[in-house]
């Protein structure tokens, strides 16, 4: 079967940049696909896709080489075996706050022995090329969401799990939950308290050798979280891009037709 660019990058100590798909139009997806991001992650637990927006995104996808990958809505091994049916080569699970939790997550991507995936590779053993049986359990990647207190109390263990491909850090739920509500949720914190949180789980899963991945807001932390010593960078969101390239052309309209009246 084909590689999985997020392992190859990771493997050679390069980058990744992670576009997010929540607007459930197959025709943004394979826009986005085409901008040189090196994967996408369709949104199934706060996007507008449900399992058929995020196979047809997953479909969107395919014609460019970017790695297709699916956040889950929650730990429930029928919709991570069905989205690793449909094509993804990763999936991204919320809410994963201890090692017991991990391991589950772990064992719901992989086939036996080492896991219990039931076999049914639907759209996948097409999209991802032949032997996608004895090949699946070493080419796909398994993100878990630290994005809680209790999973920031026990990110050590989480980030030693057996077979676990990295983790993935939520800063919005993060902040709620480190805070008890006090700090509004959001991307690209800045509070001392937060960025130390953050840092703290990137360095767990650095010493883990693991990929270390972060949602962002814009391109200057993104950055900034790469220089820091993460993995896997998210670049906003569909939603986001498009609302703020919309206000930029309305203000700067807004602002021209200003000055040109005067």
């Amino acid at each position: 079967m084909i590689a999985n660019p997020i392992k190859e990058l990771f493997s050679a100590g390069k980058p990744i940049i992670n576009g997010w798909i929540s607007l459930g139009c197959p025709f943004v997806a394979e826009m986005l696909a085409e901008l040189n991001f090196d994967s996408l992650t369709a949104d199934m637990q706060h996007g507008l896709l449900d399992y058929k927006g995020a196979f047809a995104a997953l479909m969107a996808m395919r014609a460019s080489g970017v790695a297709p990958l699916v956040r889950v809505p929650w730990l429930e091994p029928g919709m991570i075996m069905k989205s690793l049916d449909a094509g993804a080569m990763g999936i991204i699970c919320p809410m994963i706050n201890d090692r017991k939790q991990a391991e589950s997550f772990v064992s719901y991507m992989k086939y036996a022995p080492s896991g219990v995936r039931s076999y049914g590779p639907i759209r996948a053993s097409v999209s991802t090329g032949d032997n996608y049986g004895f090949e699946a359990n070493n080419n796909m990647v398994s993100l878990a969401m630290v994005e809680t207190k209790e999973a920031y109390q026990n990110v050590e263990e989480i980030v030693t799990t057996p077979g676990l491909d990295g983790i993935y850090i939520g800063p919005a739920d993060l902040t709620i939950s480190l805070t008890n509500g006090k700090l509004a949720a959001g991307f690209d914190q800045r509070e001392p308290e937060l960025l130390a949180a953050i840092k703290h789980i990137l360095a767990a899963a650095n010493r883990a050798g693991i990929i270390a991945g972060l949602h962002c807001g814009s391109a200057d932390y993104a950055a900034e979280a790469i220089s820091w010593g993460f993995d896997l960078v998210t670049l906003s969101t569909d939603g986001e891009l498009l609302k703020e390239i919309a206000s930029e052309r309305v203000s700067h309209v807004r602002s021209l037709l200003t000055y040109n009246n005067k």
